[in-house]
């Protein structure tokens, strides 16, 4: 297995946790939010799926590349096919980056590292809001949540 084969195989043992957990999400959970000011828990969902995809498209590019913008949904099965959709782009261009755009060094946010530092960003980044994520769901009354990653049987 090539290192990039690892680096997808590692988040999808989360982003695949991320889409099981959603299936438990009724349509009048779609606009939870713990608080006033709180991103709903759609929101959440979809920002999980551009943030991942800006940081790859970044990497890709050698440049800042803003996030898709995603707000038109209005049931969980139209969040679910957002994240389904940007699972298999970002699969996709994740397996397509050559060691060049892992060691060339891109800005991001007047910050300036090699790519492979902003795909493990992107991906620590999605771990964080996939528990936020987990907390939206248990609190807008979901009992059943799956296990926080899959093992790596279960990616095959």
């Amino acid at each position: 297995m090539s290192t990039m084969d690892e680096v997808v195989d590692g988040w999808l043992k989360h982003r695949l946790v991320v889409q099981e957990l959603l299936e438990q999400v009724d349509d009048e959970q779609v606009q939870y939010k713990p608080w006033d000011n709180a991103k709903s828990l759609g929101d959440l969902a979809v920002h999980i799926a551009t943030s991942m995809d800006m940081f790859v498209k970044t990497v890709k590019n050698g440049k800042f590349t803003p996030p898709q913008e995603e707000s038109n949904y209005e049931t969980m099965r139209d969040v679910r096919e957002i994240l389904k959709k940007y699972t298999e782009t970002t699969k996709q261009d994740l397996k397509s980056l050559s060691k060049s755009q892992l060691t060339d060094e891109v800005e991001f946010n007047k910050d300036i590292a090699p790519g492979s530092f902003w795909l493990s960003n992107a991906i620590d980044h999605e771990i964080h809001h996939k528990g936020q994520l987990f907390t939206y769901a248990r609190m807008a009354g979901v009992e059943a949540v799956p296990f926080f990653m899959k093992h790596p049987s279960e990616l095959k």
